[in-house]
């Protein structure tokens, strides 16, 4: 039996509810698997595409720099964007579940590292976002996970006691950041261990 009340449950957007994998978004732009494995990291873990999470740059300025600085042509970056959104499909049972949880009288909410304009095309796309009764991205509040900064943006933005609340995130140190600012959190790895996890904690629905 658990000695707290869970009220609140916070997704991750990227690996919880639609897939994210840049080594695939290379793939797919640059078309072998050398040259994806080669550019992924150039795009994806430089400081260009921190500062496009944090919301000091636009994507139309990223994608300028990308052209600059790494020598791609106009049509590959158009191509690598493209891909970006278009490769953000469904994660299997998670938007079920969230349907599941808010019909069972929790709080639902988002906490992210994302684009300005990623958040604008999910928005349009899918309608899981409708169902959160408030979101924190990176790219509004201009800090990214583990920072203890963004979780406690969460918070106090919401009003959530931390110990009534849980984080679902597919990366160990963001579930490791949200724990240290009191939060429960669960590594989520697939949506079966995930509600598992979640009945383990007393949430019922």
């Amino acid at each position: 039996m658990v000695g707290y009340q869970i009220k609140n449950i916070v997704f991750d957007i990227g690996n919880v509810l639609v897939r994210w994998s840049p080594l695939e978004i290379a793939r797919l732009t640059f078309g072998s698997e050398s040259k994806a494995n080669e550019m992924a990291p150039r795009i994806f873990q430089c400081e260009t595409w921190a500062e496009l999470n944090e919301g000091k740059l636009t994507e139309k300025q990223a994608m300028q720099w990308y052209q600059t600085e790494l020598g791609l042509s106009e049509q590959t970056v158009e191509m690598l964007f493209f891909y970006i959104k278009e490769s953000l499909i469904p994660v299997y049972g998670t938007y079920d579940l969230l349907g599941k949880l808010k019909k069972s009288g929790y709080k639902i909410f988002a906490l992210t590292d994302n684009v300005v304009e990623i958040v604008a095309f999910l928005k349009q796309r899918y309608d899981f976002w409708a169902a959160f009764e408030g979101a924190v991205v990176s790219a509004e509040v201009g800090c990214l996970k583990p920072s203890a900064d963004i979780y406690n943006e969460l918070l106090e933005q919401y009003q959530l006691v931390p110990n009534e609340t849980v984080f679902l995130d597919d990366v160990l140190a963001n579930v490791q950041g949200a724990q240290k600012a009191g939060i429960h959190s669960i590594q989520f790895l697939n949506i079966f261990q995930c509600e598992e996890e979640l009945k383990s904690m007393g949430v019922k629905y």
